[in-house]
């Protein structure tokens, strides 16, 4: 099958109670591991490509790799979508170069002004047949170029969100409720330790997001940040030469709750790098004298890849959702 857009996808995980998966890709294997995976379990996909994928990459390649996983993977949906589209220029060029969803993200303007840009964005999409992701509200931390500095973060303003989404036409809205960017979305500071010794994050603002789904019905909202920054592969890192203390993510198990409430998709992306990056670590301390790149970047796509299957059957609940999603 071909590409699709987002709206099915969120139609299906509004009336279902699960969110689908937006992984963010760079490469080939990262491609390879999540679709492989949601094809084993029979889950919709969202690949995503940010502006700084699209610079490492070059959007030719990115959308021919994601073109290769279609038809390698022809049993389940699969949506290209553009992660936090800065402007006009670069929702446009991602429309005609063969996306089926962007985000533009004008969470920084002044509302009046989110409004206009989004708006724009929106009539050119959907005259293209494009879902577009709108933003209110901006979340700390850091993802490739977009950079906001803690304390400078803001919820989203509930009272906000029925006239931005009927003013905009957008089909999805991103909120914030407390996730972050990045591997370290939370200070030790922030934390409480259980009784494992282990540092909690503070939790989600759920009283948000419930006001945000009572005023938007089964409207299709979004979680960016969401990344639970898996303990494991932290620890990989840091016994192979890493240095990342106190990188804390947000709980599994606020994000299956999210799910199980209103939120449509849920973004995922450090989990990935960090496995990737722990796997290769590991496989040059083990093999110091090996050479050849397929030989790490194999049992690193098979992480990510048994990292994705864990997300979609124990988060995000679209496990064998595939087919209703088509």
């Amino acid at each position: 099958m071909a590409l699709v857009n987002t709206k099915k996808m969120f139609e299906m995980a509004a009336k279902n109670g699960y969110a689908i998966g937006a992984f963010n890709v760079n490469n080939m294997e990262i491609v390879q591991g999540i679709t492989e995976a949601c094809q084993e379990v029979n889950a919709p996909v969202i690949l995503q490509v940010s502006k700084g994928a699209r610079a490492y990459a070059n959007h030719t390649y990115l959308v021919k790799l994601v073109e290769a996983a279609v038809q390698e993977c022809p049993n389940i949906p699969i949506a290209l979508h553009l992660d936090h589209g800065p402007d006009f220029e670069t929702c446009k060029a991602c429309i005609d170069g063969g996306f089926t969803s962007v985000m533009i993200d004008g969470s920084h303007l002044p509302f009046e002004e989110n409004i206009a840009l989004t708006k724009k964005v929106v009539e050119y999409a959907h005259a293209h047949g494009v879902t577009v992701e709108g933003e209110l509200g901006t979340l700390a931390g850091i993802e490739d170029e977009v950079v906001v500095e803690a304390g400078h973060e803001s919820y989203t303003r509930p009272e906000e969100v029925i006239e931005f989404v009927q003013r905009t036409g957008v089909d999805s809205l991103a909120i914030a409720i407390g996730t972050s960017h990045g591997a370290y979305k939370f200070t030790p500071e922030q934390c409480t330790v259980n009784e494992d010794g282990i540092l909690v994050p503070p939790p989600l603002r759920f009283d948000i997001l419930e006001a945000v789904a009572e005023k938007l019905g089964d409207f299709p909202i979004v979680l960016h940040g969401s990344s639970s920054v898996p303990q494991d592969y932290v620890k990989m890192i840091n016994e192979n030469g890493g240095k990342m203390p106190n990188a804390i993510g947000v709980p599994e198990s606020q994000l299956r709750k999210a799910a199980e409430l209103s939120v449509c998709k849920i973004n995922i992306d450090s989990d990935l790098r960090l496995a990737m990056t722990g796997t290769i670590r590991k496989f040059y301390n083990d093999n110091p004298s090996k050479f050849d790149p397929r030989e790490y970047l194999k049992p690193a796509r098979a992480n990510i890849k048994e990292l994705v299957k864990h997300k979609l059957i124990n988060v995000l609940g679209c496990a064998g959702k595939a087919d209703e999603c088509m």
